[in-house]
């Protein structure tokens, strides 16, 4: 495997703080609404980015 650049692992570690934030978020926004059809888009949007977060962790192994 490459070596990652300082600069890439930078990058990557503020990718992996904004898909947290925006994870987190998503899921605050679920438990926040009584409406189904939104409680799923939010459910939805966290496991995405869940998924984003998942995908840029992967490359630091």
């Amino acid at each position: 495997m490459a070596q990652i650049t300082e600069k890439e692992l930078s990058a990557l570690g503020d990718l992996l703080s904004m898909e947290s934030v925006l994870c987190a978020k998503c899921h605050d926004m679920a438990n926040c609404t009584q409406d189904t059809a939104l409680k799923d888009q939010y459910t939805q949007m966290a496991q995405r980015h869940q998924r984003h977060f998942d995908e840029l962790f992967s490359n630091l192994k």
